[in-house]
């Protein structure tokens, strides 16, 4: 028999997720998402997110409490009468009243190897670190952030030019069957729930705006990692002058490279870059305000002579 399910999600990556409960036939009764946010060119008007959307598709019944502080949306959550809660990036610390509020209980889908990188940004401080794998855990949830004992795991390589986007959307999808196979086994009374270790405990806090600025003096693959764990978003940027000024132009991309001299120089015009110790080649991209472009494309418009200082 199927389960009934309440899914909480809100981003893209919680999408598959919510398709793959539904393709298995299971009974979504409820879908549980971040309220309509402002959005649209002048950013003002309100955006429903992709959850949103895509629940509405399918014909599923979508709530948007801002939280769950009032009795009355605690009750209406216990009344679908759910056997299980699905959590994948929902946005909301859930209360003891709805981790309780199913029959089974509520089941998170991390994408991170727990107990490394607990928290809000696992995708992104895996590769800043220089992880060598990640993957997707399915978690039992209880009060503690991501601290529950872990039902299922997919592991996912990182390679050495991963960015965070497409790290992003491997682990989306491994989620999502792993995801359907969790709920499988549940259905059957066999899924199997392991405490997690409590060595090697890392917290992926969420990214500051404060650290997106590349700094050049640091070792070659600091600078690479850094790059390539803000890629697409927010994105790593430095300054630049064009055309009499300093502009903010942010990369996308980037490639290690062979080379040395003053941190922050240019030493070519091909944009390869000296840092602390060792080179980076930046390969993709994007002033402010403009479209993400290829170094090619980018040194057409804006010619970079080695020496070229990139603060």
């Amino acid at each position: 028999m199927a389960l009934r399910i309440i899914f909480m999600g809100t981003p893209e990556f919680s999408v598959p997720t919510l398709r793959s409960l539904v393709d298995a036939g299971h009974e979504v009764v409820a879908v549980y998402t971040q309220p309509p946010r402002p959005g649209g060119r002048r950013g003002l008007d309100l955006q429903k997110s992709p959850v949103h959307q895509v629940a509405e598709l399918l014909g599923l019944p979508v709530l948007t409490p801002l939280n769950f502080k009032a009795e009355e949306d605690r009750q209406q959550f216990r009344d679908f009468q759910a056997d299980v809660a699905v959590v994948v990036a929902y946005g909301l610390l859930l209360p003891e009243a709805i981790l309780s509020g199913t029959r089974l209980g509520c089941y998170n889908g991390h994408a991170s190897l727990l107990p490394r990188w607990r928290g809000a940004a696992p995708i992104q401080r895996a590769i800043m670190a220089g992880d060598a794998e990640t993957g997707m855990m399915v978690m039992q949830m209880e009060k503690g952030l991501d601290t529950g004992p872990v039902a299922l795991t997919a592991k996912v390589a990182i390679g050495e030019n991963t960015t965070a986007g497409e790290l992003h959307d491997s682990l989306m999808l491994a989620g999502a069957r792993l995801m359907a196979q969790a709920m499988e086994k549940l259905e059957a009374n066999e899924l199997p729930l392991t405490p997690q270790a409590e060595d090697g405990v890392l917290y992926a806090s969420k990214i500051d705006k404060g650290e997106t600025r590349i700094d050049f003096s640091r070792p070659s693959e600091d600078v690479h990692n850094h790059i390539r764990g803000l890629s697409p978003f927010p994105g790593a940027w430095f300054e630049m002058q064009i055309g009499g000024k300093a502009e903010r132009v942010k990369v996308l991309a980037s490639e290690q490279a062979s080379g040395m001299g003053e941190a922050g120089s240019a030493l070519d015009d091909a944009l390869t870059v000296a840092c602390g110790s060792g080179a980076v080649r930046l390969v993709r991209l994007q002033k402010a305000g403009g479209k993400p472009m290829s170094a090619s494309d980018f040194l057409r418009g804006t010619p970079v002579s080695a020496g070229t200082r990139l603060n």
